[in-house]
């Protein structure tokens, strides 16, 4: 699986408009999240995993949950990036 941090994707962030998948809940998302995140939930994955294109990022609160979610997305065929540090690990300001 491939995993960069949040310093790495912030990086690929100015170069690109990557399309990141933000994991958590709904409250957490709205709680604040990475400029430019689409949530959908872990709970949700199963039943939405396609709306995911390939080479997306995956990232939750701390890396645990998109990792998760990128084993699931594998195994469904997808080429996907998991954010390790998560949100938490994120400098810049986040979108409300």
């Amino acid at each position: 699986m491939k995993t960069i941090t949040t310093s790495e994707l912030e990086l690929a962030m100015k170069k690109e408009t990557p399309v990141l998948i933000d994991v958590r809940e709904i409250f957490e998302y709205n709680s604040g999240h990475v400029p430019g995140a689409i949530n959908i939930p872990l709970s949700e994955l199963e039943q939405r995993y396609e709306e995911i294109p390939n080479n997306s990022y995956i990232i939750c609160q701390s890396g645990a949950r998109s990792m998760q979610a990128c084993h699931y997305l594998q195994l469904n065929g997808l080429d996907v990036i998991n954010i390790s540090g998560g949100t938490s690990s994120w400098a810049g300001e986040l979108e409300y």
